[in-house]
């Protein structure tokens, strides 16, 4: 059996104002086209189908698109909720589709959702377990000490009498760690950055008996403890920490028991998200422009403010994200120990340096007023000054 593991599609996301719909269509067409040529018998989705409850119009007609493209070629498919997902919305239309065998778990109700095929090696079950908080479980197991999240898990997966000696897959979107207890981020993880504490850490070992462990909820693909518990990542870069990011997709090959293959396979995105550094002149210049479509964070050298350097740099780079300045003055300040700044300068000049490096202009004289009418207002200024 081959199946193609995805997590965190975040259809509908929108980075620094840019829509991505377009970038998702183009990986998903991929996706289906890599189904098509190799024969896949199944594709998992570990969560986080849609970027929040209430996805965009667009962003449901791109998944019903994908869904209906997988359903015709056929291949299973296995969809679970994560924590940015609806899991009503997700559900909606799951009964029917189980007969064309696309199969949605969105919600835990007390049993761990299971469904089991056979290919020449015997049954192959796959588990579904969307992304859940310790409360839920209590509910279904009162007689159970739940008082984090690897201890709701682990309640999960001993009550739902799993045979270690079958072929054992299972989705699951929750923060899992290794023995360290480290995981790399991405840096598009809103929930996970915030959450990543021992409460919601869940131990790779509670999965001990499933071969494959196809994790959704971190953005940066990685193996958890061992090769077969992993993190597909987030198949497009959505924040300016991923440039560097291998954006891949795992196809898994199961044999028999205990003979398990994985290949990441490379995903190639309509625009690529980069950094590049220098004075605009040097940015600009026509033999250092290289693939000007692409996602761009700028970061500007120059000691002298570029009035409207966003429209001057989109010109070039029409999908530039954002721009920041790294000069002589910006190093100052960050050598200058914060809690001490207000006293070395005046809070005219406080707000100039902050307004020039917000919009990269100064600020007028009729704004300055405003400012230092409403400081004094709240007494960061004396009025008679």
């Amino acid at each position: 059996m081959k199946f193609i593991h995805l997590a965190d599609l975040h259809i509908g996301k929108t980075v620094k104002d840019f829509s991505m719909i377009d970038d998702q269509k183009y990986i998903l067409d991929q996706v289906v086209e890599t189904v098509k040529r190799e024969n896949i018998d199944a594709v998992l989705i570990s969560g986080d189908v849609y970027d929040r409850t209430v996805p965009p119009e667009s962003a449901v007609h791109l998944f019903d698109d994908f869904i209906f493209n997988l359903s015709q070629i056929p291949t299973k498919v296995f969809v679970i909720s994560g924590n940015h997902d609806s899991d009503e919305r997700l559900n909606f239309g799951s009964r029917i589709f189980a007969d064309k065998e696309i199969f949605f778990c969105t919600k835990y109700d007390g049993k761990l959702y299971k469904r089991t095929f056979k290919d020449e090696y015997g049954p192959v079950n796959f588990y579904l377990l969307p992304f859940v908080k310790a409360s839920q479980v209590r509910h279904f197991h009162p007689e159970e000490q739940i008082d984090n999240y690897d201890q709701a898990v682990r309640t999960i997966i001993k009550n739902s009498d799993i045979n270690p000696e079958e072929r054992n897959i299972i989705l699951s979107h929750q923060f899992v760690a290794g023995k360290t207890g480290v995981i790399s981020l991405g840096g598009s993880e809103s929930l996970a950055t915030a959450s990543v504490g021992l409460v919601e850490q869940i131990g790779y070992d509670c999965f001990d008996d499933f071969d494959y462990v196809a994790l959704g909820h971190i953005h940066k693909a990685q193996r958890v403890g061992r090769d077969e518990v992993r993190y597909a990542g987030a198949p497009l870069k959505y924040h300016s920490d991923e440039v560097n990011d291998d954006k891949s997709m795992p196809i898994i090959t199961l044999n028999k028991k205990g003979d398990l293959n994985i290949e990441l396979r490379q995903l190639k995105p309509l625009h690529d998200m980069r950094r590049i550094k220098g004075t605009l002149k040097q940015l600009l210049a026509p033999e250092n422009v290289q693939n000007p479509e692409d996602y761009i964070f700028v970061t500007l050298t120059d000691n002298d403010p570029v009035n409207d350097a966003m429209n001057i740099i989109r010109q070039t780079y029409p999908n530039t994200m954002q721009i920041r300045y790294e000069n002589d003055h910006t190093k100052e300040i960050a050598m200058v120990d914060p809690s001490k700044l207000a006293e070395m300068r005046s809070f005219p000049e406080l707000i100039s340096d902050f307004y020039r490096q917000m919009y990269q202009t100064d600020i007028s004289d009729e704004e300055m007023a405003i400012m230092n009418k409403i400081a004094g207002k709240v007494g960061i200024v004396n009025e008679a000054d």
